[in-house]
């Protein structure tokens, strides 16, 4: 039998060995999150926001079996342009490693695989969460029970806007998830930059970030994740009477056609671009890239033991 493990790119490997920040990217944006070819030209674009922020891109997915950190360029194209490229949550890794698949890891499988790799930072896009009407379906994204377990600070725009935000929220206060905004108290909304709810907690500066998660480690009490909510500036959201009425057609959509379970979030992120002739699409980039750079921010403020004030008190 053979033996399963986690291989590392070499641009990995050399900021290992050198000490240097490590920002941990998923790869289900190149294969599920984005249309081709805008999906390939964007990982390439986040990649190398990471580097200009003074951080080490480490995307994260599966290659014929192989669970790999810090994916080579051609196995990015690959991802992006392959065929049957298989969307994979953790519970999804052993069976897809053992049959040999090519997958694209999901916010809940790359943020394990990091942690796992000692990867403390970690960019996404908007964080799945709990779905509309999941009281009669259960549908919950995977995301929400891996970062009960998984200490990491995953930079994000949010929930995505077409879950249910509310819900989603108190889920991560039950499963002991912390959530702070980035310079804000409110819960950015993915597409919007108000996603409707307060947060307890204020971040102002990647110092500060990165001082919770020392204080996390100091302390070891808690292994859950750190969601920082880093919302967009109102003049780059997407408008929202736009998205508002984009999501109540494709919540109609949804229903009408019996889509569920993974099918949901592309089919709706696939209305959105499609019913704002692309303009979701340019707020989902900017929303990506944001991250992106603020991750790098923080991973580069992580390595040396700073520490930093920034901190809002709860009120």
């Amino acid at each position: 039998m053979g033996r399963f493990t986690i291989r590392y790119g070499d641009h990995v490997t050399r900021a290992r060995r050198d000490g240097r920040p490590v920002v941990a990217l998923e790869s289900t944006i190149i294969s599920h999150g984005l249309p081709h070819p805008d999906n390939l030209r964007v990982a390439r674009e986040i990649e190398q926001t990471v580097r200009d922020h003074g951080a080490v891109p480490a995307t994260i997915g599966m290659i014929g079996g192989e669970l790999i950190v810090g994916l080579e360029d051609a196995q990015v194209e690959h991802l992006a342009s392959a065929d049957g490229v298989a969307k994979l949550s953790v519970r999804d890794l052993a069976i897809a490693a053992a049959t040999g698949a090519d997958g694209a890891t999901t916010v809940a499988a790359t943020s394990a695989v990091a942690a796992a790799a000692g990867i403390g930072v970690f960019a996404t896009g908007g964080l799945g969460g709990v779905h509309r009407e999941a009281n009669t379906t259960f549908d919950e994204s995977a995301d929400l029970t891996t970062l009960a377990r998984t200490p990491i600070v995953v930079v994000c725009a949010g929930v995505k806007s077409i879950l249910d935000v509310g819900a989603t929220l108190e889920r991560l206060e039950t499963l002991g998830v912390s959530v702070a905004g980035y310079g804000t108290r409110r819960f950015p909304g993915f597409f919007v930059t108000d996603g409707g709810f307060d947060v307890d907690w204020q971040l102002d500066s990647p110092e500060a970030v990165a001082a919770a998660m020392a204080a996390r480690e100091d302390h070891g009490v808690g292994a859950g994740a750190l969601v920082l909510g880093n919302p967009l500036p109102t003049d780059e959201q997407l408008d929202t009477d736009l998205h508002d009425r984009t999501l109540a057609e494709g919540l109609e959509l949804l229903a009408s056609n019996g889509v569920t379970g993974k099918a949901v979030t592309p089919f709706l992120l696939s209305h959105f671009h499609s019913s704002t002739q692309g303009k979701s699409l340019e707020v989902n980039v900017r929303i990506i890239l944001r991250n992106a750079a603020l991750a790098a921010q923080i991973a580069a403020a992580a390595v040396p033991a700073h520490t930093a004030l920034g901190f809002a008190l709860p009120q």
